[in-house]
């Protein structure tokens, strides 16, 4: 069993940044594949970006050039690094892990949300 604990989110104008960070608790050994997803009201959950332990790194397009995922995996910590934030990133954040791609992708367990709303 693995908990997530995710935090950072907030009210930030259009053009600001946040951090978010999702802290992993359990059996963490078996954590390969960390990530954020979103949902914004009204729509479905949406994949931002992922990391794997190695470092390889994969954005949805509507992020790339803005946001930056990393991982201190001796912290057991995953971050997100939102810049130029945009309205339409309105949304609850979710971290998310994975024993393997597959597993983050199909199952996996998630962290319980943090709001992340831009506006002036």
């Amino acid at each position: 069993q693995v908990h997530l604990v995710d935090s950072g989110g907030g009210l930030v104008q259009p053009g600001g940044s946040l951090k978010l960070s999702c802290v992993a608790s359990g059996n963490i050994v078996g954590i390969n594949v960390m990530g954020w997803y979103r949902q914004a009201p009204g729509k479905q959950r949406e994949l931002v970006a992922d990391i794997n332990k190695s470092g390889d790194t994969s954005y949805a397009d509507s992020v790339k050039g803005r946001f930056t995922i990393s991982r201190d995996n001796a912290e057991k910590t995953a971050y997100l690094q939102m810049d130029y934030l945009r309205p339409e990133d309105t949304a609850t954040y979710y971290c998310k892990s994975g024993s393997t791609w597959s597993a983050f992708y199909e199952r996996g367990y998630w962290g319980q949300g943090t709001q992340v709303t831009v506006s002036s």
